[in-house]
């Protein structure tokens, strides 16, 4: 992308999360972000900027949307894409991770995304191969292309991040999103309340420079952006809530709690969806969301975070 690549170099190896990411940091991303939409909505969607290099997508958990994210920006690119098939690969034959790093990085790749259900796994794989790795989400830690491809939604609509109140509603806990979009949000400016039941909110929420709401009156009142998270079962081992559907009467959106946001107010959903259990489908489908929106976005912002990890500027600065 010859627009990107006079913006300044990115300084960071890896992409393992939000959290030691500067506002500038941030920001350049999702200018690169901005470059590269422009680019899936042309006739012709691919260019030579990574021809050459391999990318690797090491998927431990199932993920349709963000695993074909990935693979169709590095295809955009010029990557060399392979998918590896955990589910039947030597992982379940006992391989460790770090076994397997050991294994792809004699492969010799150039980027390695992975998706793992430990949290941290992306840091350790990081220590053990000899290219660049993103986090494609670990466990309930982080999932940074997710905030990243949030912002880029966000700051196409509304022009800015800064000053905007986005309320992030349903399963915080569990949720690897809404921590890494309360860090990115928190560090462009934005005012960030959630709103969950009790159950659903993890301890310590309050130190994450959030305002917690309890129900979605309060926590939409105003509200530039309404965030919506799905209720991640496979992650419980207990019952965090009733049912789906008293679930959905207290903190599902609808169009008679969506009044009380602003009338220009943004739906957001990282999906996939529960239709009726987060969110009703007049809203999903509505003349607010943004949803179709965010899945462009990530293919953007994925191609923009390779291109700017494998920046052939980076090999001429050996102190980036």
């Amino acid at each position: 992308m010859t627009e990107a690549q006079s913006l300044p170099l990115y300084p960071h190896r890896h992409l393992l999360g939000i959290r030691g990411l500067s506002p500038v940091d941030i920001e350049l991303l999702l200018d690169r972000a901005d470059a590269a939409v422009s680019i899936s909505r042309q006739s012709e969607k691919k260019v030579s900027t990574l021809r050459g290099r391999t990318q690797i997508n090491l998927f431990y958990e199932s993920s349709t949307r963000t695993q074909s994210s990935f693979e169709l920006a590095g295809k955009r690119l010029g990557a060399d894409v392979m998918n590896m098939s955990v589910a039947s690969s030597s992982v379940k034959k006992g391989e460790t991770l770090i076994d397997t790093a050991m294994t792809l990085n004699a492969m010799r790749p150039d980027i390695l995304i992975i998706r793992h259900q430990s949290a941290g796994a992306a840091a350790l794989l990081a220590q053990k191969v000899g290219c660049s790795v993103v986090n494609a989400g670990d466990g309930a830690h982080e999932h940074p292309t997710q905030a990243l491809l949030d912002a880029l939604t966000i700051r196409r609509a509304k022009g800015r991040i800064g000053g905007l109140t986005v309320a992030i509603c349903g399963d915080i806990l569990h949720s690897r999103v809404a921590r890494s979009n309360i860090l990115l949000l928190n560090a462009l400016g934005a005012r960030v309340r959630v709103v969950a039941p009790s159950t659903l909110l993890p301890s310590g929420i309050a130190d994450m420079s959030v305002e917690v709401c309890p129900t979605m009156a309060e926590g939409l009142k105003g509200a530039d952006v309404v965030m919506m998270l799905r209720l991640q079962r496979e992650r419980m081992a207990g019952a965090f809530v009733p049912s789906v559907r008293e679930y959905f009467h207290y903190f599902g959106l609808d169009a008679k709690k969506l009044q009380v946001a602003k009338e220009d107010a943004l739906v957001m959903h990282p999906g996939p969806m529960n239709r009726g259990v987060e969110i009703a489908s007049e809203i999903a489908d509505g003349p607010q969301s943004v949803i179709q929106e965010q899945v462009e976005m990530g293919v953007a912002v994925r191609m923009a975070v390779m291109e700017a990890l494998l920046d052939p500027r980076r090999n001429q600065d050996q102190t980036a």
